[in-house]
């Protein structure tokens, strides 16, 4: 039954799927909000709106969508660094931070115009599991210092350190207002002395409490802060975080049937509330409809944008990946078929919007729409109305969930650094060839130390590289030159029959499988310069699927080579891609006339039996003996 062009058919499941899956979703949200450091409920205005649209618009039926830890880790780094670019300031930065997230949603849209969807699958998997250890290893190195407790710009031990960076930081921002304004001159500094005089305390402890911050923000700053984390436990925090993970490890084993990520939120701030006096929640989220963000607009200038343009990109890129790869997970359980492309116009679309309302960037969540498709989801209806589900929420019990303790959000983000690193193809590193070994752990040490655009730019070029080595090497396997006393060894190929005991030795049968393409072009050309002494050489075809320039230009350079020695070439079997190139750059007809171009290795075979028989003839003319053996073949 459809209505509007929704399906109701499957009206109760596709209900119960999205109400359970928007459970699941709720305190992911928070936490990954939290961790992104626009506060909780930018975490929830995300889920809400990309699991909403990215499913009325998307190409997945089952997808939901939201906030995920890939997304969040990249989100965190982007988000860090404009806040320093603005002086710590987290209200200056604002407006940047969703003009980068709304570039990223619109780039996202674009991508799915230009139909680059389908094109995500060939990402090989050494680099999707090192990408998806890393982001596991970085959500478990940033969450230390909450799980212990410790916040930075709360240690005024730490941030007292910081006061004389922090004065020479304020003093070099007056000198470089004064030369905006043109009055910074050499005679003296009255204007520069005037201004440090109004430099207040405040001004100074403010900074340097942004300096620390920043100081202590991502995974090396994490590792620089653990000493002082270690020296300044808050013990109420990491005992209302190893609660809750012990609850949703543990939960896990007594049922599924309900979230115990949910059961441990609830369990846990409920204790809080209860049992302590006091405890670090996480934050207040505002009550009532999200706004949208106009300050973005308002406040809006390219200058501060462009810097982030490649950074957007780099951000639409990660969504496009991660949720094409949960639209793989959603396909082989349904046993359906996604649209690539329309999904990431939904993801685009859910992502501009959530930016709009000031809500941190998202993808497909694939527990969550595995959740979904068990709990009966089918339908786009699904993720709608997950998405509906965390707006009642935020409608209704905005202040309930900000008494939640900070600390209960650190345990849940834990869990899911365990959870997201991939164990399967960590456990078969000692079977794994040595090549993608290598390509999985430099990507996941990239990832932590590096950046995460970074490794998986660097794994895809490394991957192809050594791809196209195992390719070239398959295919010079296949085409080995065998000298005359070999050849025994080699088997020739079904249709040429008897030619071997009727030809002479003065033909070569070279055999080509595979790809001629620049990974195999030296090493073709080297094996044709170490032919022996011949008059024709076949150039068989048939299973040459594809060639590329270099291809070309090398079995170019080959008959030109061989065409010096006074060799004949034909070929037989040009087909397809191959054949069209050859006559596009003109190598036939131009090198290689057309009647040396045989359909099929009979016809060659009659011309061989006739040429060779003229030659034959003509030796015997010579000296009397004739001189037919066996040819050479490869």
């Amino acid at each position: 039954m459809k209505r509007f062009g929704f399906d109701f058919s499957n009206l109760k499941g596709d209900l119960f799927g999205g109400i359970t899956a928007g459970i699941v979703a709720l305190p992911l949200a928070l936490a990954f909000g939290l961790q992104s450091g626009l506060g909780a409920a930018a975490g929830l205005y995300g889920a809400i709106f990309i699991s909403f649209f990215a499913a009325l618009f998307g190409g997945t039926n089952t997808q939901i969508s939201g906030p995920t830890a890939p997304m969040t880790a990249v989100s965190m780094v982007i988000i860090a660094g404009i806040v320093a670019a603005n002086d710590g300031d987290i209200n200056k930065a604002i407006p940047s931070i969703l003009i980068v997230f709304l570039l990223a949603g619109l780039f996202q849209i674009v991508l799915g115009f230009l139909k680059v969807g389908q094109y995500i699958r060939y990402i090989p998997y050494p680099v999707v599991s090192g990408f998806m250890t890393g982001i596991g290893v970085i959500i478990l190195l940033t969450q230390l210092l909450p799980m212990l407790g410790y916040y930075p710009k709360e240690d005024m031990n730490l941030v007292n350190k910081y006061i004389p960076l922090a004065e020479e930081v304020i003093l070099e921002k007056i000198l470089k207002e004064e030369a905006a304004e043109d009055i910074l001159v050499l005679e003296d500094f009255k204007e520069t002395i005037a201004r440090a005089g109004n430099i207040e305390r405040a001004d100074i402890m403010k900074e340097a409490t942004a300096l620390a911050g920043n100081d202590a923000a991502g995974v090396m700053g994490a590792l620089r802060s653990l000493g002082e984390a270690v020296q300044n436990i808050n013990y109420t925090d990491l005992i209302l975080g190893l609660i809750t993970i012990f609850i949703i490890f543990g939960f896990k084993r007594i049922t599924k049937a309900v979230p115990s990520t949910l059961v441990a939120l609830v369990a846990v701030t409920l204790g809080a509330v209860f049992l302590l006096p006091e405890y670090r929640t996480i934050g207040e989220i505002p009550s009532g409809f999200p706004m949208p963000y106009l300050e973005a607009f308002t406040g809006f200038s390219f200058s501060q944008v462009t810097p982030y343009v490649f950074t957007a990109l780099s951000l639409a890129a990660l969504g496009a990946i991660d949720s094409l790869l949960t639209s793989i997970v959603a396909d082989n359980m349904t046993k359906t078929k996604h649209n690539p492309n329309q999904e990431l116009i939904g993801q685009g679309i859910g992502n501009s919007i959530a930016a709009l309302f000031g809500g941190i960037p998202g993808a497909g969540a694939t527990i969550r729409t595995v959740v979904n498709i068990d709990s009966g989801g089918k339908t786009k209806l699904s993720g709608m109305f997950a998405g509906i589900l965390l707006l009642l929420v935020l409608l209704l019990l905005s202040p309930l969930a900000s008494m939640i303790p900070a600390a209960v959000l650190a345990g849940i983000l834990v869990t899911v650094g365990i959870g997201v690193m991939d164990y399967k193809g960590l456990k078969h590193i000692p079977q794994l060839p040595k090549s993608e070994v290598i390509v999985m752990l430099l990507v996941l040490f990239l990832t932590v130390f590096v950046g995460l655009i970074e490794a998986v730019a660097i794994g895809m070029i490394l991957s192809s590289i050594l791809f196209m080595k195992k390719i070239s090497d398959v295919v010079e396997d296949r085409t080995q030159t065998a000298p005359l006393q070999e050849f025994s060894r080699e088997m020739p190929w079904i249709d040429e029959g008897d030619i071997i005991e009727r030809v002479g030795k003065e033909v070569y049968i070279k055999h080509l499988d595979g790809p001629l393409f620049f990974g195999f072009a030296s090493r073709f050309q080297d094996m044709v310069k170490a032919l022996p002494d011949i008059k024709v050489v076949v150039m068989r075809m048939d299973k040459v699927p594809y060639v590329d320039q270099s291809g070309l230009y090398a079995m170019e350079d080959a008959v030109m080579d061989l065409y010096e020695q006074d060799i004949k070439v034909i070929f037989t079997g040009l087909h397809g891609q191959p054949k069209d190139m050859f006559e596009i750059f003109n190598l036939v007809p131009g090198l290689v006339e057309q009647e040396y171009c045989f359909n099929d290795f009979q016809a060659a075979s009659a011309w061989l039996e006739d040429f060779l028989k003229i030659r034959v003839t003509a030796m015997k003319v010579d000296d009397g003996s004739p001189s037919a053996t066996r040819p050479y073949t490869a």
